[in-house]
């Protein structure tokens, strides 16, 4: 979900060492045309981000590193959930992710009225999809070092 602290997260894996991509960024994602009606872009817009299939596959199938982070959040995600050890829901309460929006500064998304509104009738639809495939859910208004630890102790053990 948008503000949901994804890039930070997958940004501080990296620090840290290990393998981590944001599929949010350089080309992992690609902006393609859905039927209005098809309620796949959550609502019923015309455009939606998809994941790269053909990148995603091969990035799963490459055996470079003990543990592989992945980030970000397409429709078609789920085609792939069976080859994740894990899937973490990040989450934060609504009035943190409108703030976090409104403000943030590395990412113009949801600075306008109705891409704000879009993230907030996500957070109301597609997040409680997400809860029910989740292994793991962690509110990211705690601090990041906390976020951090929290994946790390469930990923490592």
């Amino acid at each position: 979900m948008s503000a949901t602290g994804k890039s930070t997260v997958i940004s501080e894996l990296a620090a840290r060492g290990y393998k981590a991509v944001d599929t949010d960024y350089d080309g992992w994602s690609e902006l393609v045309d859905v039927p209005a009606s098809s309620g796949q872009s959550g609502l019923d817009r015309e455009q939606d981000w998809l994941w790269r299939e053909d990148r995603i596959a091969r990035l799963l199938s490459t055996e470079d590193a003990d543990v592989l982070f992945i980030s970000g959040g397409a429709t078609n995600q789920v085609k792939f959930y069976g080859q994740f050890d894990y899937i973490v829901l990040l989450t934060a309460p609504t009035s943190v992710t409108t703030e976090r929006l409104v403000t943030r500064t590395n990412n113009p998304y949801g600075k306008h009225p109705d891409e704000l509104a879009r993230v907030l009738a996500l957070k109301q639809t597609v997040e409680p999809m997400l809860r029910r495939v989740a292994d793991l859910e962690i509110d990211t208004s705690v601090p990041l070092e906390q976020v951090v630890e929290k994946i790390l102790g469930v990923v490592l053990r």
